[in-house]
């Protein structure tokens, strides 16, 4: 039987950051698609961070991953709460044509 090492997690970690920063690059337009990719971009790194915190046998990681998702799903809420108040004024969630928010 095959046994999971620190290798095997640091490589899907690093696919999961890959495909994020492949979703970033691929869609420039749709807000929600973008978000996602961000949110994919977390987890991937307290993916990592659990790993290398069973593997050192620390549960210092772990606890740095419990505030960072805390923060994403604060960062999470007001992003969504942001993204309904422009779809309500602007009817498009379209990057492109949201210019209301340029100084």
């Amino acid at each position: 039987m095959i046994s999971l090492t620190l290798g095997h997690f640091l490589t899907l970690g690093a696919m999961l950051f890959a495909l994020a920063v492949v979703g970033i690059f691929m869609n420039r337009k749709n807000l929600i698609v973008l978000l996602m990719a961000i949110e994919l971009m977390l987890l991937a790194v307290n993916m990592n961070f659990v790993a290398f915190s069973h593997y050192l046998g620390d549960m210092h990681g772990q606890v740095f991953v419990f505030f960072i998702l805390t923060v994403a799903a604060a960062e999470s809420a007001i992003g969504l709460a942001i993204l309904v108040l422009l779809f309500r004024n602007k009817s498009n969630i379209n990057v492109d044509e949201l210019n209301t928010l340029k100084g």
